[in-house]
């Protein structure tokens, strides 16, 4: 690989502004005094840094931090990674993380996975990428950074940061272009241009870098969480437990329009509104978008994003920002198709056509589907929704839930103007003729005011 491999950047603080840069010499300087006194002063050892980090990460994201910082070669000449960590290696693995370009965070991640800069087994980095998304959920938790989420272990394996980090995985492509889908393909080698197209596509691996050297070493600089872990609300005096951790969350969230990713607010819970087709409806219309899921009683746990508010009527609606998910068994998101426009479907009261919530298929073959009658519904695609190409979200195609949430997502819309006074007569004005002919009266007349013209 040559010096294709080099950290070598002798300009590489400028890429800092003075206060970052400050900042980044203050947290050495701090690193080389807790170093021993066969340390170079100007150096610091793992043990240093295991004392500076103390808990905030897991001890094998520290051991990688370190390895790759004294692989960094400064000079272009180095033999092998040197026996401590430099100033100016400190220097330059801390502005290729914070601020490098996909190049630059890929060749951070080589060193931190493999000492020879090469390319490496797949494997090693599905190992990284499990130690990244795991050190993501236990820097949050450790500094209380959740926003109102909880970071629990899920029922049964496997739990959500390996679920997550298996997502993140999945979405490396070799230089053929094929997907490392299957155990089959784990010792195939991941070359840096690899491993540099992976960084640039797949966001979160960044931003999980970010978020893991931020707030591992407790950097003053920006860093906004805001948009990563949306704020949880829950109206005063409930007590609530979502089936979605923080790890979850923030795979779903990411996937939102930017403007929706700073607020959830929950507007229906099965568990605290009640197991009531009718508290769905009266709870969600007119709330602006949502996310809603659900899980399924074999514990699968799915939902969708549906982009407009909804409103109860016999048509479909939203657009194409919908998408349906999955969490578990494993995490997916699949987005419209462009074959039709079925996103979102809410009714109820019809004798002839179905009431329930749905959203993407058609009538009685929805991808998601939950049944008027609560506690049922299903997923239906043989062998794909036409509307989102996903899968069957359930474990059966026809399943029962207990768990069902709807939350709110982004500022609240404005109060909507109070409902119309018009009667649906007003408009239908066949519907007036048959009721006039059946010898029946409008028992409104007199008593609304007249409707203006239109």
């Amino acid at each position: 690989m040559g010096n294709n491999g080099s950290c070598s950047e002798p300009n590489v603080g400028s890429q800092f502004l003075p206060e970052e840069r400050a900042e980044v010499d203050r947290v050495f300087g701090a690193l080389s005094e807790k170093s021993s006194s066969s340390t170079s002063p100007r150096s610091f050892s793992l043990k240093a840094l295991k004392s500076h980090i103390g808990e905030a990460l897991p001890p094998e994201m520290v051991i990688r931090l370190y390895d790759g910082m004294r692989r960094v070669d400064v000079t272009g000449q180095a033999k092998g990674p040197s026996g401590s960590v430099s100033r100016e290696q400190f220097t330059v693995a801390m502005s290729h993380l914070l601020k490098g370009n996909s190049k630059e965070k890929s060749l951070m991640i080589l060193k931190m996975v493999s000492a020879t800069g090469g390319p490496v087994k797949a494997r090693e980095i599905q190992k990284f990428t499990e130690d990244l998304v795991g050190s993501v959920a236990h820097v949050l938790t450790h500094r209380q950074e959740l926003r109102g989420w909880t970071q629990k272990k899920a029922p049964g394996p496997p739990p959500r940061a390996r679920v997550l980090a298996a997502q993140l995985f999945s979405e490396m492509k070799l230089a053929d272009g094929k997907k490392l889908l299957g155990p089959q393909h784990l010792d195939c080698d991941c070359d840096p241009a690899v491993i540099e197209d992976w960084v640039y596509r797949v966001h979160l691996v960044p931003t999980f870098l970010s978020v893991v050297i931020h707030r591992g070493f407790l950097l003053q600089s920006s860093l906004d969480l805001a948009t990563l872990v949306p704020q949880r609300e829950v109206d005063r005096g409930q007590e609530f437990e979502s089936v979605l951790d923080v790890l979850s969350v923030i795979y779903v969230n990411s996937h939102l329009p930017r403007e929706r990713q700073h607020r959830w607010h929950l507007l229906f819970s099965s568990k605290l509104h009640g197991h009531s087709f009718a508290q769905l409806c009266g709870r969600i219309p007119r709330q602006g978008p949502c996310v809603l899921l659900l899980e399924d009683c074999d514990g699968h746990v799915f939902g969708g994003f549906a982009s407009c508010s909804w409103a109860i009527k016999p048509q479909f609606q939203g657009d194409d920002r919908c998408f349906l998910f999955s969490i578990s068994p494993r995490m997916a998101v699949h987005t419209c198709t462009g074959y039709n426009d079925h996103y979102m479907y809410l009714n109820q009261g019809q004798q002839t056509i179905p009431n329930g919530l749905g959203m993407g298929g058609q009538h009685n073959y929805f991808g998601l589907w939950i049944d008027v009658d609560f506690g049922k519904g299903h997923s239906k695609a043989k062998p794909t929704c036409t509307t989102y190409n996903s899968p069957q979200l359930s474990a059966q195609e026809d399943f029962r839930f207990e768990k069902m949430e709807v939350w709110a997502v982004g500022d609240a819309p404005e109060t909507e103007p109070a409902a119309s006074k018009k009667s649906v007569l007003d408009s239908n004005p066949e519907a007036q003729v048959v009721l006039l002919i059946s010898g029946h009266t409008r028992h409104s007349d007199g008593l609304r005011q007249v409707p203006d013209q239109e």
